[in-house]
């Protein structure tokens, strides 16, 4: 990963749950509570989700930095989904834990070398190894794709 992917992730990352802010603030709550099919999410689980993705990405950047040989445990998204009253909570609640993680997670990866971009871990859902590099360029997109998700369910719930 060049210094310039590097940088172009970590500001796409940054400005995330900024962008997901704005796009919920003030939705009415059947807008939030919409889901287009029985085993979709709706916005409060995919705001849910961005915040337990960055406990996530918290989690696994450190065990790839600081193990030896770390494994990654496997993670079921629609059953946290499901599971972990994401509907339940307020959105500003977990917008706020995103935002605060995600910060967090940037603090941690401007403060490293380049050469800890290859550290990696085994993930068996995977079944091969992944980088730190692969998880930045994750965290990267990851916002975004979901912003997407979200503004297609504000136009179908209209």
């Amino acid at each position: 990963m060049t210094e310039a992917d590097l940088a172009k992730y970590l500001e796409a990352a940054e400005k995330s749950p900024k962008q997901v802010a704005m796009a919920v603030t003030a939705l009415p709550d059947k807008t939030l509570r919409y889901k287009p099919a029985p085993e979709g999410w709706c916005i409060l689980e995919i705001l849910g989700i961005l915040a337990d993705s960055e406990l996530v990405y918290a989690h696994r950047l450190r065990q790839m930095l600081a193990d030896v040989n770390p494994v990654i445990a496997s993670v079921d998204q629609d059953a946290w989904a499901k599971a972990l009253g994401h509907t339940e909570t307020p959105p500003a609640e977990m917008i706020a834990l995103y935002g605060l993680n995600r910060h967090a997670n940037l603090r941690l990866l401007r403060r490293l070398q380049p050469e800890h971009l290859e550290k990696s871990a085994y993930d068996p859902g995977l079944k091969k190894d992944v980088t730190v590099a692969e998880y930045v360029e994750n965290m990267g997109a990851h916002g975004a794709m979901r912003l997407q998700q979200i503004e297609e369910l504000k136009r179908q719930a209209k």
